[in-house]
């Protein structure tokens, strides 16, 4: 019997190393799944939802150094339903490739059941979207959209499959997978960054994105960098594991809404580098830090992909390449003979953020204060943790009360996508076993991807959920408070909840429930003791500490 393009296809993500499909079930590519039931290399983990599959796999995509995590769904609602992932996946700039079904063939244009056209309803949130209409291009698809998702400012390609095409006979080779391209820095360029850093006063070095998959030795090779030439590092928004938050180098947290003691501080720099991070609005505290189009300092971009370099700011100096590669260039160039004149600079950043970071709350009359379980949990974190975060002011307190470091990993969606965090955390579970998966929540994103705990149950993921309920969309909340104050808003956030130790318990996991101070320790330690289920902590927590930084009736803490 002739090869078909449906084996053809399943040979050839095999041939890209691929181990793991995400997905929900469809009929438009059952071609495909009949195909890879014959390829035991590959795993289909079968999900609840493809909003819970699609962060499944944008994880993947995160946890494999650089290689793109693989979703399959079907048409229409399918990918529909899909397309928060893409979102995330586009702006995190994290690589990943998407196998979608599509109509038959014959029926093209005809609006049949769940027909679109995919290259308009995509091209706003994919690299490239590859239609393949012809049994000769299955093969060269794949590898194409390896490529593209993997090379230069990493995202998602979509890849649409008809119907009808998986039983066609496929006479062609299979396409090799393409050797991955690196750009280069200039010499010229890497000496012109160097004696920017050895003229200034108070550099600041910014590590981002393009440096999330990076190997143990880059991250330590960026701390002996610090450390040589009197560097303050501040890894940006959803980074905060790329350097070690106890070193004294380091320059504090570069997320959403930056403590004022904090940035103040920073925009006395006299000297910008951006170490992988292309510089978007959260991490520039609304384009005010750099200022957008033209930055109040001199700003140094590093970035895989000259496209992205200038396209919002004007740069003073930009540089197309791997950032692992540009700090190589720069340790081997050796520290300038008056690197130590920056040595109170770098402690001064140092100090604000200790201040600012310091373990104090005060307790809450109406719930929990979330900062005494992110401290708690802070305690329990394993060196190469895998922590989660889905969106949500209960996040501010991860990054103001847990100190993380080099070896482990943060995940989560840089749009501040409701419900990335249970699906990545079970991904991370499924991809890492044997590592800490911790996922955080609020009340609000549990109950939108929440279900996909029943996808750990059956693959034997053992992640812990945290859940911080006030019992509200918190975070609009917030804003609608600031925006319009003394204005009541409580109708349009509040929400009903189940009991979610109880919701744990009928899946399988381990239910915790946490309704005051008292019993934080003792519920927390119980949490990391079990290793053979998922384990839901449902936190009672105040509404009233609307985050780590401010308490209700707008009161702005700590600076």
């Amino acid at each position: 019997m002739s090869k078909t393009v449906g084996r053809l296809l399943a040979e050839s993500l095999i041939a890209h190393d691929v181990d793991k499909i995400w997905m929900v079930p469809g009929e438009s590519f059952l071609g495909l799944t009949d195909a890879l039931t014959e390829a035991p290399e590959v795993q289909l983990v079968v999900c609840r939802h493809e909003g819970g599959a699609g962060f499944m796999a944008v994880a993947d995509g995160r946890l494999q150094g650089g290689r793109a995590g693989v979703l399959l769904v079907s048409r229409g609602p399918g990918l529909s339903n899909a397309m928060v992932a893409l979102h995330t996946a586009f702006h995190d700039a994290t690589p990943l490739v998407v196998l979608c079904g599509q109509v038959e063939r014959k029926d093209f244009g005809r609006l049949a059941l769940q027909e679109q056209n995919y290259s308009k309803f995509l091209s706003d949130v994919t690299k490239d979207v590859i239609e393949v209409n012809e049994p000769e291009q299955a093969s060269e698809a794949i590898a194409r959209a390896f490529h593209l998702a993997e090379s230069g400012t990493a995202g998602p390609v979509a890849v649409i499959l008809p119907e009808d095409i998986f039983d066609e006979p496929a006479e062609v080779p299979m396409a090799k997978p393409r050797p991955r391209v690196f750009g280069g820095a200039r010499e010229e360029d890497l000496d012109r960054l160097a004696a920017m850093l050895a003229a200034a006063e108070r550099p600041l070095i910014w590590a981002g994105g393009a440096l999330a998959n990076a190997s143990m030795e880059t991250l330590a090779e960026l701390r002996q960098l610090a450390e040589l030439w009197v560097l303050p590092v501040s890894p940006t928004h959803r980074r905060p594991q790329l350097f070690d938050s106890t070193h004294p180098n380091y320059g504090g947290y570069m997320g959403i809404r930056v403590p004022k003691d904090l940035v103040t501080e920073m925009k006395k720099a006299d000297l910008l580098v951006a170490l992988g991070e292309r510089i978007t609005d959260s991490v520039s505290q609304s384009y005010s830090f750099p200022t957008a189009p033209d930055p109040q300092l001199p700003l140094a971009q590093v970035w895989p992909d000259a496209n992205e370099i200038g396209r919002v700011f004007n740069v003073t100096l930009g540089i197309a390449a791997e950032p692992a590669a540009v700090i190589r260039a720069l340790l081997k160039r050796g520290a300038p003979a008056n690197a130590a004149k920056r040595q109170g600079w770098v402690a001064g950043l140092n100090a604000i953020h200790n201040r600012l970071m310091a373990p104090d709350w005060e307790s809450m009359p109406d719930g929990v204060n979330f900062a005494a379980v992110c401290v708690e949990i802070g305690k329990h974190l394993a060196p190469d943790a895998v922590v989660s975060s889905d969106a949500g002011n209960f996040s501010s307190f991860i990054h103001r009360y847990i100190g993380f470091r080099p070896g482990q990993n943060f995940l989560s969606s840089v749009v501040g996508a409701m419900g990335s965090g249970v699906p990545m955390a079970v991904a991370a579970s499924l991809r890492c076993p044997g590592r800490q998966a911790v996922a955080f929540c609020g009340d609000g994103g549990a109950l939108m991807t929440g279900n996909e705990i029943a996808t750990a149950m059956q693959y034997g993921g053992t992640p812990i959920i945290i859940i911080s309920d006030n019992k509200r969309y918190g975070t609009i909340g917030m804003h609608h408070e600031v925006r319009y104050p003394n204005r009541p808003y409580e109708n349009a956030v509040k929400l009903t909840n189940p009991d979610f130790a109880d919701w744990g318990r009928v899946f399988g996991a381990e239910g915790i429930s946490i309704r005051s101070e008292a019993e934080v320790e003792a519920g927390i330690a119980r949490a990391f003791a079990v290793k053979d289920r998922p384990v839901v902590v449902h936190v009672h927590t105040s509404a009233e500490q609307m985050s780590a930084w401010r308490r209700r009736g707008a009161v702005r803490i700590h600076g």
